[in-house]
């Protein structure tokens, strides 16, 4: 893909980033002014990032963000934040005790399928404008409805035996529509289980057509080589829009 070009770019975020400063890794390294992203991924999660530069390409990101998601989660048993992630103050704890893998997995059969879900205070989602955890850090109560999203695949990716003491972990591969908050997920699953929970973990494996195993590194948007290492990996509009087909 000659210089310059728009075009579309899986990144592999790491750890740590915003995905806005990846979005300005790509920015730099192409010189294209015109740069978005196709779903946010917090700062502690991790996982496929898909990049559109150039107006055109930008022009494609509501038909990227139609598709499924799929994720490998990480939920917390037994604690409770402010956040629903590890970015949040511990609110709660709550001893999680002998949950057996029958209860386990009738909880999770309550999340599949068509579900509602009430948007978690400290997320992006726009009220009056604004984004609400614009409102949650100033104090400012603010309800959304709830809304429904679908969950098609929620299972167990560890050994599926029961967990026994006052935390413990529930790794989860999850596969839902756009929308759906995990961090959501993870406290009303918590909640179900009567110990509360919160999302400690969480990568990003596919978003609709695309999947992380095709991602660029995200570490390579900061090496002197970043704009070759993007134009190799690039994927033109002409095949993206192909692909949405």
């Amino acid at each position: 893909m000659p210089d310059c070009n728009p075009g579309v770019f899986l990144i592999d975020k790491p750890e740590g980033p915003t995905s806005f400063m990846m979005v300005r890794r790509v920015r730099r390294a192409l010189r294209i002014k015109k740069v978005g992203h196709a779903g946010t991924l917090d700062p502690f999660a991790s996982g496929l990032l898909v990049v559109c530069a150039g107006r055109p390409a930008t022009r494609l990101i509501s038909a990227i963000m139609e598709g499924e998601k799929e994720y490998m989660a990480t939920l917390h048993l037994g604690v409770e934040t402010e956040t629903l992630d590890p970015e949040g103050a511990v609110t709660a704890r709550s001893p999680m005790g002998r949950l057996s893998p029958e209860r386990i997995e009738e909880c999770l059969q309550r999340y599949r399928g068509e579900i509602e879900q009430v948007p978690p205070k400290y997320s992006a989602l726009k009220h009056q404008g604004k984004p609400l955890y614009y409102y949650a850090r100033k104090g400012i109560e603010v309800t959304k409805e709830s809304r429904q999203v679908t969950i098609s695949t929620l299972v167990r990716t560890d050994a599926g035996h029961g967990l026994e003491g006052d935390e413990g972990d529930l790794p989860l591969r999850i596969v839902c529509s756009k929308g759906t908050y995990i961090r959501t997920l993870a406290a009303d699953i918590g909640a179900s289980l009567g110990c509360g929970a919160y999302l400690t973990r969480l990568r990003r494996t596919r978003s609709g057509i695309f999947s992380v195993d095709a991602g660029l590194p995200g570490g390579d948007l900061t090496l002197p080589d970043a704009s070759d290492r993007l134009l190799a990996a690039g994927l033109s509009l002409e095949d993206v829009s192909k692909l949405l087909q």
